[in-house]
């Protein structure tokens, strides 16, 4: 068989990945710790997308490819975890999901499917023992990258937390995420995340062997969309200084809560440190705009009379959403493609993936 750049790239599949597409796929899987490390001196970002529904992929796919970018795909606990989470997503549905998808159309480029925010709000065993069993699911489902956030504790117990439910994610050698300083769902200015805070995390996880490629840090971002008239507040002089402090460990900087954000700022942040920028809530507003009136209106209704933000509708109306018309799914398909579009252009992220390629293969 020929040796091409493209047969080499399919080799750097995880064995596990290799194993589950067996050996005709093309499908580009790969280990986000190769990407971000082949990246890293690049102003570039990678655009991370929580696809809470799943109409919205194919028109991710068709960007990446058109543009010859580097895409990833996650969801967080909250998302996707073994129960289904708020979008009756598995770890396992969803990598079947984003793989039928890549397979079916034809999908090239360099991907990797991500556990976001693997959440560890405490310290009780029970909440430990939630993240490690969520991280094995994801790791046997064939995630190649994850996010362990235990930043809603104290930064000592959040070093420890850490520490101890990165190992089976270290031994697999897979990307790994962490974060310091809580990102909210209101952005607020003096919670950010100092630069002490965030070397001494670091450092400490590097003490005990666990060496992340990302840092998420609260940098004023929020979660969710934000309201007519809301301040946005991002302060990239403090990104760049935490970058500037932990980049010798080869740390960069991942960003949240990018939704509402205008492109001209975000076409800013890759020169602080940023390399990879997550866009959840944008591609669940555009399937919503795509869904019938009558299924948004019961989830409306759903969403009133529980009390409940519309996000939590999901997997309650998941049936009725992943069976709507070709039509209906298709133009969701092209509203997420355009919007992909735009968020690849200002990421600078245009013929990422030949860049990748060149820097590995030259």
């Amino acid at each position: 068989m020929t040796v091409t750049v493209e047969t080499k790239l399919l080799d750097l599949r995880p064995e596990l990945i290799r194993n589950k597409l067996g050996s005709k796929s093309k499908v580009c899987l790969l280990n986000s710790k190769d990407i971000f490390k082949a990246i890293r001196d690049k102003q570039v970002i990678v655009m991370a997308c929580n696809t809470r529904i799943k109409h919205v992929i194919p028109g991710i796919m068709r960007a990446a490819e058109e543009l010859d970018s580097i895409v990833a795909f996650e969801l967080a606990k909250t998302e996707g975890n073994l129960d289904g989470g708020y979008t009756g997503m598995t770890p396992e549905v969803f990598f079947e999901t984003i793989v039928e998808y890549a397979e079916n159309n034809g999908f090239s480029k360099p991907f990797f499917i991500h556990g976001d925010h693997i959440t560890t709000k405490n310290t009780s065993r029970e909440e430990l023992e939630s993240s490690r069993i969520l991280i094995e699911a994801e790791l046997k489902a064939g995630y190649t990258s994850f996010a362990i956030d235990s930043s809603f504790n104290e930064l000592h117990y959040n070093i420890r937390i850490t520490t101890e439910l990165a190992q089976p994610i270290v031994q697999a050698g897979l990307g790994l995420e962490v974060e310091v300083g809580e990102i909210k769902h209101t952005g607020q200015e003096s919670a950010i995340t100092t630069v002490e805070e965030a070397t001494v995390f670091i450092n400490s996880l590097w003490n005990s062997k666990v060496k992340p490629d990302l840092l998420a840090i609260n940098n004023g971002s929020k979660h969710g969309n934000y309201l007519e008239g809301e301040k946005i507040f991002i302060d990239l002089d403090r990104t760049r200084e935490i970058y500037e402090a932990i980049k010798d460990k080869g740390v960069c900087i991942a960003q949240h809560g990018i939704t509402g954000t205008p492109l001209h700022l975000v076409g800013k942040f890759a020169d602080c440190g940023i390399r990879k920028g997550n866009v959840g809530t944008e591609w669940q507003n555009i399937a919503h705009r795509g869904l019938p009136e009558d299924l948004m209106q019961q989830m409306k209704k759903w969403s009133a009379e529980n009390k409940k933000d519309i996000k939590f509708a999901t997997k309650v109306f998941k049936k009725k959403i992943d069976s709507i018309s070709e039509k209906e799914s298709k133009n969701i398909e092209e509203m997420a493609y355009q919007t992909a579009c735009e968020f690849i252009t200002a990421f600078r992220a245009e013929k990422l993936a030949s860049k990748f390629k060149d820097k590995l293969f030259k």
